[in-house]
């Protein structure tokens, strides 16, 4: 009999890890807590060391079709609009790190990887289901859904997200970090735009203590804004999310130039909206263990939620999935130990890239001399300072010998 690893949460790293785990003839049992598969609209990149991953995995037909491949990467002062520096995208990624650099709807990413799952393995979905805990016993797991069900597994994968119960039983209940950011994002028609606000790249516009991300998204036919803020997050962080006040993003950005003010107003002369999330963390992860534990093993944002500094939380989700795709592959060796390899594997790098996301947010929101440094250096050293061959070129899995 194929062994069995139940998934809490269907997200992009639950429906990944469901795929590696099949690839890795695994069964696979996903419970999503939600009735019915989605994902909030906003805009992600997908770096060549995640492009890689979906290579592999046979979806780069599939990306092609709903992604955009911005030929360019562009960072602006956000108070003069001038240019600080730039780094070519396009065929300049693909010949340096072996795929392109892509950005897309995060629904389209999700729906891509539930193809996948849906027409490649025989995963079984189980929707409007949470694992609410789980016990641990003889190399046996078994978890109680929020239907009052018993389920006996082989493996556990939480890839239930930021406020994971899995974690929480895992390794005790710790509440995430408030970054003290706040992301107003916004999707609008690249059609619905003047001509002069539409966009082919991705733009970063850094300013004291916020800063302005675009891109396209869907093949180009939509474009993606982020802006974030620094200010006071709500106490009911679990569940606040609601539409924005237009009003309060437009008097975030006063003083900044006009180029990026229009941008922003645009969303709204558009017909577009914004929705406003506040953005909480974890500290970098601080060993394998709290990664993996016997025969429970954490994915993604329940294992290292991070800061979008760096672009990387859901490109690590699934490196994450393939790394536990190679672990779960390894027969010779009992769960426990296969789970251990995924996490001295992963922990490490998913720290890093942890640290630097938070590093990257003071360097994009510094003021005063510390800002004027980091303009003078990126018109300096440009291309230099925003590549990021470490991060682009590796993955992760090669970190452990055991």
């Amino acid at each position: 009999m194929r062994k069995q690893v139940l998934i809490a949460g269907g997200g992009i790293g639950g429906l990944a890890a469901a795929l590696g785990a099949s690839r890795a003839g695994w069964e696979a049992r996903l419970y999503e807590r939600a009735a019915a598969f989605s994902e909030v609209g906003a805009g992600v990149q997908l770096g060549p060391n995640v492009v890689r991953r979906l290579q592999a995995w046979g979806l780069q037909r599939p990306l092609q079709d709903v992604a955009a491949f911005p030929g360019r990467l562009q960072v602006r002062s956000a108070l003069t609009g001038q240019e600080l520096a730039a780094l070519p995208l396009g065929s300049t990624a693909v010949e340096r790190y072996g795929a392109a650099y892509a950005t897309i709807h995060r629904a389209d990413l999700h729906g891509l990887l539930l193809a996948a799952v849906e027409k490649y393995t025989d995963t079984q979905l189980h929707l409007d289901q949470a694992i609410d805990r789980f016990t641990d016993a003889d190399g046996v797991v078994t978890v109680r859904t929020s239907r009052g069900k018993d389920v006996e597994g082989d493996a556990l994968v939480g890839a239930d997200g930021l406020w994971s119960r899995t974690r929480a039983q895992l390794l005790g209940e710790q509440r995430p970090r408030v970054s003290g950011h706040l992301a107003y994002r916004a999707l609008v028609p690249q059609h619905a735009l003047p001509k002069g606000l539409r966009t082919r790249q991705v733009t970063a516009w850094l300013g004291p203590r916020l800063h302005v991300v675009q891109y396209p998204v869907r093949r180009g036919e939509l474009q993606n804004l982020v802006v974030i803020v620094q200010g006071p997050a709500p106490q009911d962080l679990e569940n606040w999310d609601h539409a924005a006040n237009g009003a309060d993003l437009e008097a975030a950005l006063l003083g900044t130039c006009t180029a990026l003010q229009q941008a922003v107003r645009g969303v709204v002369d558009a017909g577009g909206g914004w929705r406003l999330w506040p953005l909480c963390d974890r500290p970098p992860v601080r060993g394998p263990a709290e990664m993996a534990r016997g025969v429970v093993a954490l994915l993604g944002d329940a294992a290292h939620p991070m800061r979008p500094y760096l672009a990387q939380g859901a490109g690590m989700a699934i490196e994450d999935a393939a790394e536990l795709q190679r672990a779960l592959s390894m027969h010779d060796l009992d769960v426990p130990l296969r789970l251990t390899r995924y996490a001295l594997n992963r922990w490490q790098r998913n720290a890093r890239v942890q640290a630097r996301s938070t590093r990257n947010g003071r360097i994009f929101h510094a003021t005063g001399p510390v800002r004027w440094a980091r303009d003078v250096s990126l018109r300096l050293l440009g291309e230099r300072l925003l590549d990021v061959p470490w991060l682009y070129r590796g993955d992760g899995s090669s970190a452990s010998s055991l």
